[in-house]
């Protein structure tokens, strides 16, 4: 069988708070293959970012496994784990995280280039990924320039940029009006169709409809693990053009 792409198992995340321990996530195991889409979903306060970054090597674990493409990662050093995102993993933020001194070509196109590909095929994709996302005109400004919806779609421009194995993406529609959400969703299920794996927290049905696997977390324990009904859409993908459910 395929390795997985991302597996955690028995992770654990426990704060201190004042002195007292806090249990933000509480022994979640969680297989994703590649090519899966998996939405994460509940309530707040969950554990659902908690949980992601720590996916991500952004938040360490207290106890339990990270293992992305068959290699433990949960082990790694900080830069071990930056070199290993800069590789194989793209991470959208709610909250853009766009460098505000670099254009908007230049923020997407920077983790390609750091992943070593040439600047021609940087900007290849950049220009793909800007046009897909109805930002090809906005590629000479500044972050500081752009609408909250913008700058979200940018940042997912920037996190798919050197076609990472995983993609984490953690409310990426949470600031985002709805014709800014259909922009972001219809490339999210571009990439899906292309083979990406992708990640999700989310508090959005629609978003979530999207997905093949909804993974319901409650009081940082998963509650449920289920395969969504498959969906027939019109071609562009959009949540919203769901027309019929069928098993």
């Amino acid at each position: 069988m395929d390795t997985p792409v991302v597996k955690a198992t028995n992770l654990v995340k426990i704060y201190q708070t004042g002195g007292l321990p806090v249990p933000a996530v509480r022994g979640i195991d969680l297989t994703v293959r590649a090519g899966e889409f998996v939405a994460i979903m509940g309530p707040s306060g969950s554990g659902k970012s908690t949980f992601i970054h720590m996916l991500g090597g952004l938040e360490t674990r207290t106890s339990g496994e990270i293992w992305l493409d068959g290699k433990r990662a949960d082990t790694l050093s900080e830069s071990g784990w930056a070199v290993l995102r800069r590789q194989k993993v793209g991470f959208v933020f709610q909250f853009f995280n766009l460098v505000a001194n670099m254009t908007v070509a230049d923020n997407v196109e920077l983790p390609a280039l750091l992943g070593g590909v040439s600047p021609r095929q940087a900007r290849e994709r950049r220009e793909y990924l800007l046009g897909e996302l109805g930002l090809t005109e906005r590629a000479a400004a500044a972050p500081a320039q752009l609408s909250g919806g913008e700058q979200q779609r940018v940042a997912l421009a920037r996190a798919l940029a050197n076609h990472p194995r995983l993609l984490l993406a953690d409310e990426p529609t949470g600031n985002l009006d709805s014709r800014n959400t259909r922009d972001v969703l219809k490339l999210l299920g571009q990439v899906h169709r292309q083979g990406q794996t992708i990640v999700l927290v989310t508090h959005d049905a629609r978003v979530a409809s999207m997905a093949d696997r909804v993974v319901s977390l409650l009081d940082g324990q998963i509650v449920d693990d289920g395969a969504i009904p498959r969906t027939r859409r019109r071609p562009s993908g959009t949540a919203g053009d769901v027309v019929e459910l069928h098993g």
